[in-house]
């Protein structure tokens, strides 16, 4: 018997009297705030459906969520958004550890966007317990909290062995958490590694999921993984904790995006085979293969070591890393045993070699592997170089064709696609606002003008100040959606502030400014002014600030005046600063020092500055920060590049003592810069093997850079000192750089030296 019922009174009387075969259908519209537990018992012949009236009709908004709890139940067609859940879990397998879900089927569900508004509050979207259930064709997208998307849980001895079936589900986007906790499927616990799951994961499609570095988390025994696709994911699947996992006939496609990877090997009896992986760039642990080295007797929460485990016929195009023995260290000083590395291809028309060998390579065996006819590796055996070419299949995928190639390279037709994965309903486009996407709107000089039209304003929209018009605000200016101010004419308009900030970047915004000058001047004498700051809400979003040919200038009416300073739980995608000239200010350019937990948090995942002047500076100029010891993500990565600091970093509050604080970064690359009478660059060198390029930097009469922290990445990685910039003639700017016609008469151009 079918019924439609519409509210959660009718909904309940209807399950306490439900019988095999019947449908609870829900009313078309939105359920606010609605709770459902759905508590019942079908047969294999007769499921028990919980059905929305219309497929994407139905919406659970507000402090929504479903308990499915019984035998033989199939929930279809529901949509979460606009809410979050008010427990731990969006949609969960279970009413409780004694009661919950078997032989249960969840398809063409809906959760997008249902997202606790506290960044750092963790929640999961769907848990699934018991046994023999379906998880398929749902859309589960724009998970930004803490915590997993996915889980299949194993607390119980009932959810263990448990024959889940994860298919055809699309997976999109998640934005860089800048923690641990930001994975898309975690499979167990490291409490239960040594348990069986017997989890099928199959054809689902993984969209730019960007969580952490660990896309999917094996945590158990005897788990299948196949068919599944990748698109443009920063990071792994990996096989975290557990034994006996097949990873078979997935497709990994990085196109060239920075930190895209494949698989990671630990522990015992895997196995890796008939994968295929094109244009992913990811290092260290996440290379588009990475096989790692473990700990001796190690308990199976931490580092099992790699033994017998077999990487076979595997294909990898245009990738730039496949790591042996990775995160080798004096915990990790077991290197993988009794294992094999056979017949897989490697075709790269651009790096010569891509392997990396961190440890001993002997307990590997090395058999049949074909290289292109430009590629090399110190492996002294199992490995042969062929002419490849590329030809596209049906698929329309890059297929490696030569004499030498014993197993023809093949797609297998389960692959999964954005299009056959999933609902048929539910749109996969993306809603992101770009800048500069809107319209532009044109706003006269006066008081609070600004502030006026940012209320008319629009994502994405452009608000073009006059030539050389004077601007004052008196109220602080709510960046919401993304905008960009900028000057229409070659003079700056002036922005002056009567409030402790000119703009408040809160949840959804994004700001670029161009060719604007803000002056200080008229600010409150108070210490902690900020040209920008972040919300001191905690920010689902992350966001984007781009400054170009700007001036910051008389920031000094207090102590601590920063250009931008941010709040704890907020995050940025990316910050640059370029070609502009900041003077007489008595904080820092950027404070991105507020993640002080030391858990592996941080501010920003990419920070550039390029092409700026920067004069009598009292703080650090940047403030940079990621603790802690956790290695499940990527960032920060840091570029400082052609500028000129001239008297920074000497002010009393400046508790840095520096005119650059990094501390745990772990991509620097800070290059043809000068440094008169300044500070030095304090540098704290932290986990993760960072990458740190200092080169090409002229001191007068300037601190050398001071480094702190684990000295082994200076010789184990790519420090580089090079000594090549000897005279202002190398030295070279571009067109829009303040920099152009400063003379540099008189400067020690001597090399920054360690």
């Amino acid at each position: 018997m079918n019924k439609i019922v519409s509210s959660i009174e009718e909904f309940n009387e209807r399950v306490s009297n439900i019988q095999p075969g019947d449908s609870i259908i829900l009313a078309n519209g939105v359920w606010k705030n609605a709770e459902l537990l759905f508590e019942a018992n079908g047969t294999a012949e007769k499921p028990i459906t919980l059905i929305a009236e219309e497929k994407g009709k139905v919406i659970l908004e507000g402090a929504s969520n479903l308990q499915i709890a019984g035998d033989y139940l199939i929930v279809k067609g529901l949509v979460f958004k606009n809410g979050y859940t008010p427990t731990n879990a969006v949609i969960s397998f279970r009413k409780s550890r004694e009661k919950m879900a078997n032989n249960s089927r969840l398809t063409e569900c809906v959760i997008d966007n249902f997202n606790n508004p506290e960044r750092q509050v963790q929640d999961y979207w769907i848990t699934i317990y018991g046994k023999n259930n379906r998880i398929d064709h749902n859309h589960i997208t724009g998970k930004k909290n803490l915590g997993v998307t996915m889980i299949v849980g194993l607390d119980t001895e009932e959810s263990r062995k448990n024959n889940h079936k994860i298919d055809h589900n699309y997976f999109g986007p998640r934005p860089t958490y800048g923690n641990n906790g930001g994975e898309t499927l975690r499979i167990g616990t490291s409490h239960h590694a040594l348990e069986n799951s017997n989890t099928l994961v199959e054809s689902n499609y993984f969209d730019r999921t960007n969580g952490e570095h660990e896309i999917i988390s094996n945590k158990s025994c005897q788990n299948t993984f196949k068919y599944n696709t990748f698109f443009e994911c920063t990071g792994t699947l990996t096989m975290r904790h557990g034994n006996e996992t097949l990873v078979d006939g997935n497709m990994f496609i990085g196109n060239g995006k920075p930190s895209t990877g494949g698989v990671r090997v630990i522990n015992e009896k895997q196995t890796v085979t008939n994968n295929y992986h094109i244009g992913l760039t990811g290092y260290r642990f996440r290379g588009a293969f990475v096989m790692m080295n473990g700990v001796p007797n190690s308990p199976p929460n931490r580092y099992v070591p790699v033994i017998d485990s077999k990487v076979n016929n595997n294909t990898f195009i245009n990738c730039d890393n496949i790591l042996f023995g990775a995160g080798s260290d004096e915990e990790r000083s077991q290197a993988p045993r009794t294992s094999e590395f056979s017949e897989n291809i490697i075709y790269n028309e651009s790096k010569e070699d891509i392997f990396t060998i961190d440890d001993d390579i002997s307990g590997i065996k090395f058999l049949g592997n074909i290289l292109g006819e430009n590629s090399k590796t110190t492996i002294k055996e199992g490995f042969e170089n062929a002419k490849i070419q590329l030809t596209k299949n049906e698929q329309g995928f890059l297929i490696p064709n030569s004499d030498k190639i014993k197993t023809k390279v093949t797609i297998s037709p389960k692959i999964a696609t954005k299009d056959n994965t999933g609902t048929t309903w539910y749109s996969k486009s993306d809603n992101d606002i770009a800048l500069n996407s809107g319209k532009t709107l044109k706003v006269e000089a006066g008081i609070n003008t600004l502030f006026e039209i940012v209320k008319k304003s629009s994502g994405g929209d452009i608000i073009a100040l006059e030539e050389g018009g004077n601007y004052l605000l008196t109220k602080a200016v709510k960046i919401n959606h993304p905008l960009t101010f900028k000057t229409s004419g070659k003079v700056k308009a002036i922005i002056q502030f009567e409030r402790m900030m000119a703009f408040e970047i809160e949840n959804g915004g994004s700001l670029s400014l161009e060719n604007i000058t803000f002056d200080g001047a008229k600010s409150p004498d108070y210490a902690g002014n900020s040209v920008i700051s972040t919300s001191k809400k905690s920010m689902i979003d992350n966001y984007k600030l781009f400054i170009d040919k700007c001036e910051f200038k008389n920031m000094v009416v207090n102590h601590s005046f920063d250009v931008l300073r941010v709040s704890k739980g907020t995050f940025a995608d990316t910050i640059s600063v370029q070609n502009s000239i900041f003077k007489n200010i008595s904080g820092s350019i950027a404070a991105l020092d507020k993640e002080t937990d030391d858990i592996g948090a941080y501010n920003v995942e990419y920070f550039l500055m390029k092409n700026n002047a920067i004069t009598d500076l009292q703080g650090a100029a940047l403030r940079l920060y990621r603790g802690g010891k956790d290695e499940s993500t990527f960032g920060p990565f840091l570029e400082i590049d052609h500028n000129i600091f001239d008297n920074v970093g000497f002010g009393k509050k400046n508790k840095y003592n520096a005119a650059i604080s990094l501390y745990g970064v772990q991509e620097t690359d800070i290059k043809d810069n000068i440094f008169k009478d300044s500070k030095a660059i304090n540098m704290h060198l932290v986990v993760g093997e960072p990458i740190v390029k200092v080169r090409n930097n002229a001191l007068s009469n300037s601190e050398k850079l001071k480094v702190t922290g684990d000295q082994k990445y200076l010789v184990e990685n790519q420090w580089n000192l090079a000594p090549t910039f000897s005279d202002k003639s190398s030295y070279t700017l571009s067109e829009d750089s303040p920099l152009k016609g400063k003379a540099t008469d008189g400067l020690d151009l001597g090399i920054l030296k360690q």
